[in-house]
C-alpha cells in the first residue's frame, strides 16, 4: 500500500481497528476511510455497496466485529451470528465488485476446534466439533474465511483471512459482564484495590491456558502481511490464512497473577469453579508468519502495564 492509497478501517474504533488506524498512520498514510455505526451500517448491504461505490477504497480492512466473552456469547447468540455474519458477507462482496485490491478479514482464534492439537495450525480449521460458549461466534467468523477463500478462487480476488489470539491494549472493553478475561481482570483487581477489598472472586478454575497479543502487534502483523508479495501469500490449494499471537501461552490463574501484581492489588483471588472454563487451551502454531519474518515486540506484562495506564486514563 502506497502512503496515498485509499484505505477503508471497517471497524476503527475497536480494539483491533484502533490498533490498524494507529499503525497506518504512523507510515504516513494519510486517505483512510473511517466511518462510525451510526454513519454507516456495515449490516445492510445497501448501504455498504452505496459506501463502496461512492468512495471506491483501494484496500480494506475489516475489524468491524461484534465481539464479547464467554457471558457475552451465552446471552446474545442470535446478535453474534447475525451481526458477524451480515458485517462479513456485504463487506466482502462490496469489495469484490468494486475491485479492491486487497482486503484483509480479521477474525479470531476460537474458530478452532474445541480440543484442537495444540499448538494450533491454520489448517486444523474444520478439523473438530467447536467450543459450544462461542460457537455462533466462530462459525461466523469461519464463513468469513471461507468467502475469502471461495472469491480468490473463483474470482482471482486477493483477501487475506487473520486469526489473532486473544486481543488486548487501548480501546478494550472493560466492561465485567461483556468484555474477555484480561481486560475484565484489570478493572477487578483496579476496583478492589481501590475498595481495599481483601479478595477477588473470578470465573473458573484458573487452569484453562490462554495466549494474549498486544492490539498494536496485531496491527503491526496485518501491515507486515499486506505488505507481502502475492506469492507468498496467496498459494495454489492453500487458504490464505495466517495466525498472529505470540507464540506462548500461560494459565488464566498466572495470568491474573500477573495483573494483580502489575496493579498492585495484594489481596486473594477466589476461583468460583461452577462458572464455565471456555476451551481447555488455545495456543496458536505461529510458523507461517514467523517463517516471513515477523516477530512481536510487546511483552505481556509490558503490555498489561500500558493498558492499565490507557484504563486510568479513561477515568
Amino acid at each position: 500500500m502506497r502512503p496515498d492509497s485509499t484505505v477503508f478501517v471497517a471497524g476503527h474504533s475497536g480494539l483491533a481497528g484502533s490498533a490498524l488506524v494507529r499503525a497506518l498512520e504512523a507510515r504516513g498514510h494519510r486517505n483512510l476511510l473511517l466511518r462510525t455505526h451510526r454513519e454507516l451500517e456495515l449490516r445492510d448491504g445497501t448501504a455498504v455497496e452505496a459506501f463502496f461505490a461512492r468512495e471506491k477504497p483501494e484496500y480494506v480492512l475489516l475489524a468491524a466485529a461484534k465481539v464479547g466473552g464467554i457471558h457475552a456469547n451465552a446471552t446474545y447468540p442470535a446478535e453474534f451470528i447475525y451481526d458477524n455474519l451480515a458485517i462479513s458477507t456485504n463487506v466482502i462482496h462490496a469489495a469484490w465488485r468494486h475491485k479492491v485490491k486487497r482486503l484483509l478479514f480479521l477474525g479470531s482464534s476460537c474458530i478452532y476446534p474445541r480440543e484442537c492439537p495444540q499448538p494450533v495450525r491454520e489448517e486444523h480449521l474444520l478439523s473438530g466439533p467447536l467450543e459450544p460458549t462461542n460457537a455462533p461466534y466462530a462459525l461466523a467468523k469461519i464463513a468469513g474465511v471461507m468467502m475469502c477463500d471461495s472469491y480468490n478462487r473463483q474470482y482471482n480476488t486477493r483477501f487475506l483471512s487473520v486469526m489473532p489470539t486473544n486481543l488486548y491494549g487501548p480501546g478494550d472493553n472493560y466492561d465485567l459482564q461483556n468484555s474477555h478475561v484480561l481486560p475484565a481482570l484489570i478493572r477487578k483487581f483496579h476496583e478492589a484495590k481501590l475498595a481495599g477489598a481483601d479478595s477477588v472472586e473470578i470465573w473458573g478454575t484458573g487452569t484453562p491456558r490462554r495466549e494474549f497479543l498486544f492490539s498494536d502487534d496485531m496491527a503491526d502483523a496485518c501491515l507486515f502481511l499486506l505488505d507481502q508479495p502475492d506469492e507468498l501469500l496467496f498459494r495454489p490449494g492453500i487458504t490464505a490464512l495466517f495466525n498472529v499471537g505470540c507464540g506462548a501461552d500461560m494459565t488464566i490463574r498466572e495470568l491474573a497473577g500477573m495483573i494483580a501484581s502489575v496493579i498492585g492489588f495484594r489481596g486473594s483471588l477466589v476461583w468460583n469453579a461452577s462458572k464455565p472454563d471456555g476451551t481447555p487451551r488455545k495456543l496458536l502454531d505461529m510458523s507461517r508468519l514467523f517463517g516471513l519474518g515477523w516477530r512481536p515486540r510487546v511483552t505481556l506484562e509490558d503490555g498489561i502495564r500500558k493498558a492499565y495506564e490507557e484504563f486510568l486514563s479513561r477515568k
